[in-house]
């Protein structure tokens, strides 16, 4: 009874909550309008990509409008997600439903089925966000590849040639009509009482902004050279920033001046349709002549910070008129697509107006080209360049080759017929010329600013840090690169748009969003790990009764601990599911065991080595035949130092399957053995007594065992004895033997104890062969051909022996 009692109350509690939260998922009315005006909207975009007729503005207005329903569906996806979790997790506690006709209790079926409603009440709006959004996403790619398309036929559409003479009296007639309806449009205006009236109105405030445009015209520049001074004084003189911000003013506060002008001319009312278009573009025209005359002055300013040595000041004054009269052919050309747009001219006017502007464009960009090329042969050989050099070189190098092919190509297509694809070529290439040089100066000025706030003064030029930048400001000019070269704006918003959905690599989904979450909390945690190793290396394991290899192998294994915890906590905030990767990362366990075994071998190996401790940091010992200390214990290889010096690395599984001596395991307490030799005949006793006191009166030799003298035994050449005695530091094992050699020696020498050395004595077998005179006269010496000695010496002399041509293991040294 109680059971079911409980049964009873959760129900009618659920049925409660439920009917709430159903009510709210069930799309209302705004909601069913809102689906209602985007199936309009869908079945209207169908019906123009089927007709395909519509104007390229009328498909963005048509594609910016479905990209908005499409934005919100996909934020409709998601919703309720941890609902619908909640209600799955509930009906799995239920259990499955009876398959064999058996019934389940009254209450647990009435329950079941009210959680199925709220879970299929949930998901309808979901359902539905997921169709809509597949369906806007598809009209969306059709409206794209129908925009593509035509920007491909009008690139390689061929029009009427700019060099055939009909063209050109219909052309002129067309720019002096344009011209004569620009002026009398003007002057109409002038004369009509509605400009009369503005001027009344707005005399004033037109007089006081030409008079603010005249004084930043005139005296902008030295203003900017006079706030120069002031901020000079904050520091960074010489250093080149105030240079850099002062050329910035002196073009910002000009093209303000041009900016308000502007503005006042358009107050006057004075203009008409014709005259507002084309005052609206000035400002913008201004802004291209300052910034590509700011180009050229910071060209000059690099040049004389490094004395000239990649160009002279005549070939930037040169490179200086270049970009301002690449400047004047921007603007003329947007000046001539202007026309285009107002007065609708045909397309022979078109070619023949925009022939001598691409001509004049292309011919100055072999120029610019040229520029260096005189000055490349004379000072090569006098120019030794890095490898930064070397790489920048190459660099310049392909775009001289890209503008010479632009600057011939360009024309020629132009004359051909192929305006559009003329202009698509030779216009991008000027933009993108004047875009590396702006990434250039603007990496050269934070390199500038990062080396005087670290100062590093001119090294920042060639660090990591410039590298980075360049790198950075290279990608965000990906996007300027791509409207130059044509790409849309809606191209570079969708590809935004799939970037931030991510890509799926084995069922994992990657965005930046989560990529970013994965970085930042395992950055976190990466750092926390080592905040925690510092504070045990430093203040904690210092203070307790651990020895150094113990502090090593607890930093050390923090360290993995916290790095994997890290990760794996990385990994779960992300949201990214692994389950998907299990089949994969089975699939890979296979390869790792038989590709990886040895560095596998050599982890496991690192990690009994950081467990047991049979070896740390800092022990004295012998691998492989190999001494030295242990320096360091890492997952793979412990480094091991000689006693030259030498760093040698050692796998962590030769430690562990090898034989390994450790002389200072557990404590650095050792033995020493010196040798001793005395010559046949002196008093045993006497010399074990003398070597027992010498072992007793060393300092590092420990009392408690007391060292020990042994004769060993009758020696070819000695009596030989041992001193074994135990140290304090058996690291001192090389210096305690020197010492004890050298009080050896002084004792043998007082006591009169002789140390012998090898002797031989040579036996002849048949010594009356060499006094026979027989054999004497038979003899190769008393040949006529054979040289006495003294001719031998008058000859040659003997070769000499040096220390390398004498084997030091070859004789019978003791």
């Amino acid at each position: 009874m109680l059971r079911q009692l409980l049964l009873r109350l959760v129900f009618s509690f659920l049925v409660v909550i439920g009917s709430v939260v159903g009510a709210a998922a069930q799309l209302t009315d705004r909601q069913s309008e809102y689906y209602q005006g985007w199936l309009s909207t869908a079945d209207r975009a169908e019906n123009v990509i089927e007709a395909n007729r519509a104007s390229d503005a009328s498909m963005e207005k048509l594609r910016s409008e479905i990209n908005g329903y499409r934005d919100d569906f996909n934020k409709a996806r998601s919703a309720n997600t941890d609902r619908i979790q909640t209600l799955d997790s509930q009906l799995k506690a239920l259990g499955a439903k009876p398959e064999d006709g058996s019934t389940e209790p009254e209450d647990i079926a009435k329950l079941r089925e009210n959680l199925e409603d709220q879970l299929n009440g949930l998901k309808v709006p979901r359902i539905i966000s997921e169709e809509a959004y597949s369906r806007a996403n598809g009209l969306i790619s059709e409206i794209d590849k129908i925009l593509r398309e035509r920007q491909r036929k009008e690139f390689l559409e061929r029009g009427p040639s700019p060099l055939n003479p009909a063209h050109w009296a219909p052309a002129w007639t067309d720019v002096t009509e344009a011209a004569r309806a620009l002026v009398n449009e003007t002057m109409a205006n002038m004369r009509s009482d509605v400009a009369r009236e503005r001027l009344q109105e707005d005399g004033l405030a037109i007089l006081i902004l030409v008079s603010v445009s005249i004084v930043l015209l005139v005296f902008g520049r030295n203003w900017s050279e006079k706030a120069g001074d002031y901020l000079r004084r904050f520091g960074g003189s010489g250093s080149g920033v105030w240079t850099f911000v002062i050329s910035l003013f002196r073009i910002i506060l000009p093209w303000i001046g041009v900016a308000i002008l502007v503005q006042a001319v358009v107050m006057t009312g004075v203009l008409g349709l014709r005259g507002a278009l084309l005052v609206q573009e000035i400002p913008y025209w201004a802004a291209i002549v300052f910034f590509y005359d700011w180009i050229g002055r910071q060209v000059y300013l690099m040049g004389e910070s490094q004395g000239f040595r990649e160009l002279s000041a005549r070939k930037i004054n040169e490179l200086r008129v270049y970009l301002d009269l690449l400047a004047l052919m921007l603007i003329l050309h947007e000046l001539g697509l202007l026309f285009e747009r107002i007065e609708n001219i045909s397309d022979a006017t078109r070619a023949v107006v925009s022939f001598p502007v691409i001509a004049g464009t292309a011919l100055l960009l072999l120029r610019v080209r040229l520029v260096r090329r005189s000055g490349d042969d004379e000072e090569a050989p006098d120019r030794a360049t890095s490898g930064r050099a070397a790489g920048f070189s190459q660099l310049v190098e392909v775009l001289r080759r890209a503008l010479f092919f632009l600057g011939i190509a360009s024309p020629i297509l132009a004359a051909i017929g192929y305006t559009n694809a003329a202009e698509s070529i030779v216009f991008p290439a000027v933009k993108t010329l004047i875009l590396i040089a702006a990434l250039v100066i603007f990496q050269r000025f934070i390199s500038v600013v990062y080396g005087w706030l670290t100062g590093q003064g001119d090294a920042a030029r060639d660090s990591l840090f410039s590298v980075i930048v360049g790198f950075v400001l290279a990608i965000l000019s990906l996007p300027v690169l791509a409207l130059y070269w044509g790409a849309r704006g809606s191209d570079l918003s969708e590809a935004w748009s799939r970037l931030l959905l991510g890509f799926d690599i084995g069922g994992v989904t990657i965005s930046p969003t989560n990529f970013l979450t994965f970085a930042a909390v395992f950055a976190i945690g990466y750092m926390m790990t080592r905040l925690l190793q510092s504070g045990l290396r430093n203040s904690l394991l210092p203070k307790t009764s651990i020895d150094p290899g113990g502090q090593n192998a607890i930093v050390a294994g923090t360290g993995y601990v916290g790095v994997f915890l890290a990760a794996l906590t990385a990994i779960v905030v992300a949201g990214f599911d692994m389950s998907s990767l299990a089949i994969v990362a089975g699939a890979l366990s296979v390869g790792i065991g038989f590709g990886l075994q040895t560095i596998v071998s050599n982890f496991v190996s690192g990690i009994i080595l950081l467990v047991e401790r049979p070896i740390s940091k800092g022990d004295w010992i012998d691998v492989n035949g190999m001494m030295g200390y242990v320096r360091d214990i890492s997952v793979r290889s412990t480094r091991v130092e000689t006693f030259d010096r030498t760093d040698v690395i050692v796998p962590n599984s030769d430690l562990i399957s090898g034989v390994v001596t450790n002389y200072t395991r557990g404590n650095t307490i050792g033995r020493v053995i010196v040798p001793v030799g005395v010559a046949y005949g002196t008093d045993t006793r006497k010399v074990e007594k003398i070597l027992g006191e010498i072992a007793n009166a060393h300092p590092m030799v420990l009392a408690n065992p007391a060292p020990s003298v042994v004769f060993q035994g009758f020696g070819a050449d000695s009596l030989d004895f041992e001193i074994r005695a135990i140290l304090r530091d058996v690291n001192w094992v090389l210096s305690v033997k020197s010492d004890i050699n050298h009080e050896i020696n002084r004792r043998f020498l007082e006591e009169s104890i002789e140390i012998p050395f090898a002797q031989r004595d040579l036996w002849l077998r048949n010594p009356e062969v060499l006094l026979n005179p027989a054999n004497r006269r038979e003899s190769p010496g008393n040949s006529p051909s054979a040289k006495s000695p003294s001719d031998v010496s008058k000859t040659s002399n003997p070769v000499g022996l040096t220390e390398a041509d004498m084997d030091s293991d070859g004789g019978d040294e003791v």
